[in-house]
């Protein structure tokens, strides 16, 4: 059996606070409890087809604690097994560059990969892992909080209070303006951030992807709430929200991306629907990239180390093709390919949907 000497870690997908402390708790724990050594794969897994790759020394890691992004940069849009080939003024064609990937692993000498990302990252991983036999250990990484295999992960919770404390602060200028105030907030596919910000600044509305809803049960909740006296509403929309019989708003096509479709702009719809409908003014604000940025809170500096801390022990006790996972109050294994499988979201009868239903919510339903 092969002794392991040597990891790597890259940070695929969008970026999140939390990054740098999985990183940190990485190097630390494979340097002091193990005398591994650690590469740095430089931009997720785009590192690994243009060999660009970094050893990390504690030094490295010394007071990126509490910063954000992360020190070895990231990428979305170079999947090794799905490359976007150079083809100017063609059609996009893609190719198979994975052993080209595989090659720069072993020329390192990474004896495991260890991959911090969402399902996009994580699926690659499982390629990795099935079709190379590459020793692969995930670290679940989003703000979208949707991917199975943990309860939740690290950035949501940075995210999640940057997006209250943004409705807390318009909550203040819709009530001085007796407005509608429409914030727009992440969530492609899963509302998570949606769903607990809302609940946690009093949002009077709150549209997520997995709940499509009737412009007129949101404009009578807004026109209720007039009724008594309540001359402003908040009204707080996921990226992926979208109306009964609607499609999602989408700003523009990338082709050359994992996912081509960039949403944005359903705030917008909302709150116009909302003046033409009932005639009460109404703004948007789209929040977008703030909720990747700034420094990450307590929870996602200690889930992130936690998280960090377990890769490592996982690699060493060959627990390759598993993702690190947070279950209850311990840190778990469970297979990549189960957590990918299906994308954790809201359900309509999950518990904090029925709490903020019972404390007034509409979800234009």
């Amino acid at each position: 059996m092969k002794k392991i000497r040597k990891l790597g870690i890259l940070t695929g997908g969008g970026d999140c606070p939390g990054l740098n402390a999985v990183i940190r708790a990485v190097v630390h724990t494979a340097s002091r409890d193990y005398g591994l050594e650690v590469c740095g794969i430089i931009d997720g897994y785009a590192g690994l087809i243009h060999k660009n790759v970094r050893k990390l020394e504690l030094a490295d890691v010394s007071g990126i604690l509490p910063r954000g992004g992360t020190i070895l940069g990231t990428s979305n849009r170079d999947n090794p097994f799905r490359y976007a080939a150079e083809a100017p003024g063609q059609k996009q064609e893609y190719c198979d560059v994975s052993a080209v990937a595989l090659k720069t692993i072993e020329y390192n000498e990474i004896d495991v990969l260890l991959a911090v990302g969402g399902d996009g990252t994580q699926s690659i991983a499982q390629l990795f892992f099935e079709k190379h036999r590459l020793p692969v250990i995930g670290i679940p990484k989003t703000i979208d909080n949707d991917l199975n295999g943990t309860d939740v992960t690290f950035g949501f919770d940075t995210a999640l209070n940057t997006a209250t404390t943004a409705i807390d602060k318009l909550h203040s200028t819709a009530e001085a303006h007796h407005r509608v105030m429409v914030i727009e907030v992440m969530g492609r596919y899963a509302g998570w951030i949606a769903l607990e910000a809302g609940l946690a600044g009093g949002g009077d509305v709150i549209l997520i992807p997995e709940i499509p809803f009737h412009m007129e049960k949101v404009c009578d909740k807004i026109s209720e709430r007039t009724r008594q006296g309540k001359r402003f509403s908040l009204v707080v929309v996921a990226e992926g929200a979208k109306a009964v019989g609607g499609e999602l708003v989408v700003a523009r096509q990338v082709n050359d991306a994992s996912d081509p479709v960039r949403l944005g702009g359903i705030a917008a719809w909302v709150g116009n629907r909302i003046e033409d409908m009932i005639g009460i003014e109404s703004r948007y604000t789209i929040l977008g990239h703030v909720q990747r940025g700034g420094s990450p809170t307590p929870f996602d500096r200690i889930l992130a180390t936690r998280f960090g801390y377990h890769a490592v022990e996982a690699a060493m006790n060959r627990k390759f093709g598993s993702l690190v996972g947070l279950r209850g109050n311990e840190i778990k294994t469970s297979p990549i390919r189960e957590a990918i499988a299906v994308p954790r979201r809201v359900k309509p009868e999950d518990d904090l949907v029925r709490a903020a239903k019972a404390v007034g919510t509409c979800f234009g339903k």
